[in-house]
């Protein structure tokens, strides 16, 4: 069925709207009673159900029941209370047309100027682990139902969906109505609401009650993903590039952290805080990464006596102290002041970490410029990673180490690694994945002292690695995130002595590698899985 059409000649204009009426319905009650308080002092009418007019009821202020408005009790245990003609044709009535206006005369509707409705707390029960019918119970019809309406027709009716939006009503009631413009953005926050309410019942579905595509991996056929504006940001990569932060429901990574001093982030310091922040929890124990232009300029774990934290930061830091100018810091424990001693001596653009002893942010917040971010307290990788082509998105799992175990290596050559070197081996492997390809990592004692990124061949990466280590590379170990494909990068790092190196193996060369490790001495391990990071 096609909607019905007008002649542009029929509308009339209608720009401030003042507002009479209001339909209020709401589950989250954050600043409902300001709300209420303001509209009731400016002679608004308010219709409202359930809890809600109750709640306002108790404070005092008159409200309008809608079973009195619609003439019908609410019924089914309260899932039919709003669906009626009484309530959604004065919200939906277009009152630029006269004959709207008359039809409402005929049937004795009044209609509303104002609309406040939040929906059942669905997301919220789902991730509080209740399944089931009752969390079926939990999605809302007639909110969103009244949210569309209102957000349709909002050339007559403003619709809010959020307490946040609560000031910017209060103001426009005591200026004489709100705007169209007002409406307009107030409308496609709406929308942007019942979207994101959509998605997550549709992927509570998808995961729960068994409803997928005929997919050989049980992909979902299609999926929506939502997010809210957090910020606007100053430029993007570059300074002729617009860019904005958004941020997604109940996510709890970079872009829920907590800036709690500093300038205000950029595009290019939450990219690099994000690679930092994934390499430093790649690892239980304590650990720094630093980074920059989305490479590490240096990664260790803690090691010795003294303050772990400060220990992992300063080794880090020794593996590239003038690629680390001018960094991003990222840290799986709280910054202590032993390592914020350290940090306030190096110019760095960003420090992220769970969180920070008190006497280090003050020490920290010293540095005016110093972005400083503390993590939401339960940080977690998405669980699909996203990377925008033209016409589409690639989707993926993320590589993480969350049951990694160097059980499964096959030893190709040399002797079994004793537990010191075993142990570097593990870190070198973990360390590799935060490495852009082709990427060649040297590593000893726990920490990075040589890093080979980005190259379009492998002989390439191990030369580089081996340059930045110097004459650290002597008695390290190595690691390469893909198959060597000859023997020559390997040769480099043999004859820069390393001590034992691990990579997936998996070249149609193999043999020719495996025996030059062997002519060499040295232990060589296959993982059997690449790492490559693009």
């Amino acid at each position: 069925m096609s909607a019905p059409t007008h002649d542009p000649s029929e509308y009339r204009a209608r720009d401030t709207i003042p507002i009479t009426r209001a339909l209020i319905s709401v589950s989250d009650k954050t600043g409902l009673l300001e709300l209420v308080a303001a509209l009731a002092a400016a002679g608004v009418e308010i219709v409202s159900t359930g809890t809600t007019a109750k709640t306002i009821a108790d404070a005092g202020h008159p409200v309008t029941e809608v079973a009195s408005v619609t003439g019908f009790q609410e019924t089914l245990d309260g899932r039919v209370k709003t669906l009626h003609p009484a309530i959604h044709a004065g919200i939906l009535a277009d009152l630029r047309l006269a004959n709207h206006e008359a039809q409402l005369l005929e049937l004795g509707i009044r209609p509303f100027e104002l609309v406040v409705v939040n929906l059942y707390p669905f997301i919220e029960t789902i991730a509080s682990g209740v399944t089931g019918d009752d969390a079926i119970e939990q999605i809302d019809i007639g909110g969103p139902a009244m949210v569309r309406a209102a957000a349709k027709n909002h050339a007559n009716v403003a619709v809010v969906v959020s307490p946040d939006s609560y000031a910017q009503v209060i103001k426009a009631v005591t200026l004489g109505g709100t705007t169209l413009a007002q409406r307009q953005r107030l409308a496609g926050e709406a929308f942007a609401h019942t979207a994101a309410y959509d998605t997550a019942v549709a992927e509570f579905f998808a995961a729960n009650v068994g409803i997928r595509a005929e997919h050989p991996r049980d992909e979902a056929h299609t999926f929506s993903v939502t997010a809210s504006l957090k910020n606007v940001l100053r430029y993007g990569e570059n300074s002729h590039q617009d860019a904005s932060l958004y941020v997604t429901e109940h996510g709890a990574g970079i872009a829920q952290a907590t800036q709690l001093g500093g300038k205000e982030m950029s595009y290019n310091n939450y990219v690099d805080a994000d690679a930092a922040l994934r390499t430093a929890y790649d690892f239980s124990e304590p650990a720094v990464a630093i980074i920059k232009h989305a490479q590490p300029c240096g990664i260790a774990v803690a090691r010795g006596a003294g303050d772990p934290i400060a220990s992992a930061h300063q080794r880090a830091h020794d593996c590239d102290p003038v690629s680390a100018y001018g960094g991003v810091i990222a840290a799986n424990r709280p910054v202590t002041i032993e390592m914020a001693r350290t940090v306030k001596d190096i110019f760095t653009e960003v420090v992220i970490a769970p969180d920070f002893d008190p006497e280090a942010l003050e020490l920290l917040q010293t540095k005016k410029n110093l972005r400083l971010l503390k993590l939401p307290p339960f940080y977690e990788r998405e669980k699909r990673e996203f990377k925008q082509i033209s016409g589409g998105l690639l989707v993926q799992k993320p590589d993480v180490f969350d049951e990694f175990s160097s059980d499964a290596w096959t030893l190709v050559a040399g002797e079994e690694a004793d537990d010191s070197t075993r142990a570097d081996l593990d870190f070198a492997w973990r360390a590799v994945r935060a490495v852009k390809s082709n990427a060649i990592l040297l590593a000893d004692d726990g920490a990075s002292v040589g890093v080979g990124m980005g190259q379009v061949n492998r002989v390439d990466s191990c030369r580089l690695a081996v340059s930045r280590a110097g004459d650290r590379a002597a008695g390290s170990v190595a690691a390469s995130d893909a198959f060597f494909p000859f023997a020559d990068g390997l040769q480099i790092l043999l004859d820069a002595k390393v001590r034992a190196v691990v990579q997936p193996g998996g070249s149609i060369r193999d043999s020719d590698v495996i025996e030059a490790a062997k002519t060499a001495g040295v232990t060589m391990y296959f993982t059997g899985e690449r790492h490559f990071y693009h």
